[in-house]
């Protein structure tokens, strides 16, 4: 059977790696560990001449140095303690906030198709108690296996000083103990992949139940939440009592080797006692360093929890880090678009599935107004995801500006789009900073002041107390629908780019602001390609062109009053007053 293995190894090596630049410090703290070793075994083995020499001899010299020895060893430990624990638990905080920093960089680099598959709680639980593990296997792990490993080669040198055949009676202990902790090291490392999977579950469900609150009030949900939730931190509480469990077998089996161990030891020294080859101050001081030996052998044995718990977490961390961030092969970075869009062929299903897109071909010219329809389902916003490389497509092409937006780089490609999407996101921060997101966030008060104006936010927005400073809560809670999509409509405009697609612009708002943003986005017009997806006839029957798609394919294109002549998908839904979607 194999101590350490290999992939656990790996794993250590590349967190050492993190803990690498901070060399200096972790040397620090190991040359405390080697002194505070030296101190601890020196507190054994001062026993021997202060029995022999101070007390049986009455030496008069010892009498008088060894309390100030006894002092002074208690100095340099405590002075060693504190070296080494505040420089590794800096270490150890440096790690975990580089850690957070990555993961955090890497979250934002990776493609729509990872947050699909994942649960907010997953995600919030790596940085919440993943890391808190790997803390402890940076800080009480080296701590112990460093600190404790030096204690016990001092103990027993000194042991095997004073009388090397006890010293092998205590040695021969030595393989049975790291027996057990062989065995209880795979049940440690399975249960702790269990606590992390359910304190991930625990967080996904006080999630929802934070962002669905009115859902739950509204449909009754509070019973089945509280079972749910119960579930889950019943599922934790049972991991984490077999994981304790785990760790506690293994103290007592310890306790028991160490007990026989250490009856052996008593018997063999009350022997040699009684033939006067075994002094009062010898025995005294190997029985000290005997007791101090187990204890240190019982916190290197229960490291192992900490390794395990540190050894999961950071599988579950480096998961997320070796995750493949978006695909960017474009070269070309800094250019301007003029807006002309040609879809050729494309074809395009999640997960590979059923395609949601089925060989869809399409051209938009600078200046016009497209409008995309179809029932719910049919794939149009998909189809306008794919335009900034939300989701990346296998099959056909898209070209905007005769290149295919591949060969743009993603920074350049969405520079010069704008997007207001049906799920509007607005950050727990200020009217202002929402309009001025990011790279807008430079932009003068003037232009955030004419972008609100452009998307009919203006009047609302200096009717709050704190006008353009008013924070709007998690998710614009404290908005109405309406004013949180002309908040993102604001924000779209103050962009200023040549491409702006507009999923359901109008949907929350009343009739008089829908014709000021109708007014908007056909001053718009000659300046930019915007791409409208909508459902109320008011807001796509003016546009240049009308897409209708069905089933993930194009089934007519023309203007509002040929389609509706041609009597075909584009009529029927508009004798239905686009209420389907």
């Amino acid at each position: 059977m194999r101590l350490v293995p290999e992939k656990d190894i790996q794993i250590y090596r590349r967190l050492f790696t993190y803990i690498l630049p901070y060399r200096m410090l972790l040397a620090l703290s190991l040359f405390a560990m080697v002194i505070l070793a030296i101190a601890d075994a020196s507190k054994a083995a001062i026993l021997k001449p202060m029995l022999d020499g101070a007390f049986i001899d009455n030496d008069p010299q010892l009498m008088t140095t060894i309390p100030f020895y006894l002092v002074g060893l208690f100095i340099l430990s405590g002075v060693s303690i504190f070296i080494y624990g505040s420089s590794l638990h800096y270490v150890a905080n440096k790690v975990v906030m580089d850690l957070k920093e990555q993961m955090f960089g890497r979250l934002l680099l990776l493609p729509s198709s990872f947050f699909d598959n994942q649960s907010t709680g997953s995600i919030i639980s790596k940085f919440s108690y993943d890391v808190e593990q790997v803390k402890d296997a940076t800080t009480n792990a080296i701590i112990v296996l460093v600190k404790d490993t030096l204690i016990i080669t001092g103990l027993i040198l000194w042991m095997l000083y004073l009388d090397w055949r006890m010293a092998l009676i205590t040695l021969i202990a030595g393989p049975f103990i790291v027996l057990i902790a062989l065995l209880v090291r795979r049940r440690l490392r399975e249960m702790s992949r269990k606590v992390q999977q359910t304190v991930a579950a625990i967080n996904n469900i006080v999630t929802e139940v934070f962002s669905a609150n009115r859902i739950i009030k509204l449909y009754g949900g509070h019973a089945l939440e509280k079972e749910k939730f119960f579930d889950a931190i019943n599922a934790n509480r049972k991991y984490s009592m077999k994981f304790i469990n785990a760790t506690l077998i293994s103290g007592p089996l310890v306790q028991l080797i160490a007990a026989l161990a250490l009856a052996i030891i008593i018997y063999y020294a009350t022997g040699q006692a009684a033939r006067g080859a075994l002094s009062v101050g010898t025995f005294v001081s190997f029985f000290a360093a005997l007791i101090m030996l187990l204890d240190a052998l019982r916190r290197l044995i229960k490291v192992n929890e900490f390794i395990q718990r540190g050894l999961a977490a950071c599988e579950s961390i480096f998961h997320l880090l070796d995750q493949e961030a978006e695909h960017d092969p474009g070269v070309f970075q800094n250019q301007t678009f003029r807006g002309d869009i040609a879809i050729n062929d494309l074809c395009f299903a999640y997960d590979d599935e059923t395609p949601v897109i089925d060989n869809i071909s399409v051209e938009i010219n600078h200046g016009q107004t497209v409008a995309i329809v179809g029932e719910s389902g049919s794939g149009k916003s998909t189809l306008v995801n794919l335009i900034p490389r939300f989701y990346d497509f296998k099959s056909g092409m898209i070209l905007i500006d005769n290149k295919d937006i591949k060969e743009y780089s993603l920074g350049c490609l969405r520079k010069n789009i704008g997007y207001v999407s049906q799920d509007i996101k607005l950050f727990n921060d200020t009217i202002r900073n929402n309009i001025a997101y990011g790279q807008l966030r430079d932009e003068t008060d003037e232009k955030i002041e004419q972008a609100a104006r452009g998307a009919h936010a203006i009047d609302f927005i200096n009717a709050m107390p704190m006008g353009f400073n008013t924070m709007v809560g998690e998710g614009g809670v404290k908005l109405s629908g309406g004013q949180r999509q002309r908040i993102a409509l604001a924000r779209a405009l103050l962009k200023e780019a040549t491409i702006l697609i507009l999923d359901e612009p109008t949907s929350s708002l009343d009739p008089d602001s829908e014709r000021h943003i109708k007014v908007a986005i056909s001053e718009l017009k000659n300046n930019h390609t915007i791409i409208i997806i909508a459902h109320k006839v008011s807001t796509i029957e003016q546009a240049d062109k009308i897409i209708v798609i069905k089933n993930g394919r194009v089934v007519q294109t023309g203007n509002h009053t040929e389609l509706v002549s041609e009597k075909g998908a584009y009529s029927s839904l508009y004798a239905a007053g686009f209420d389907g979607d």
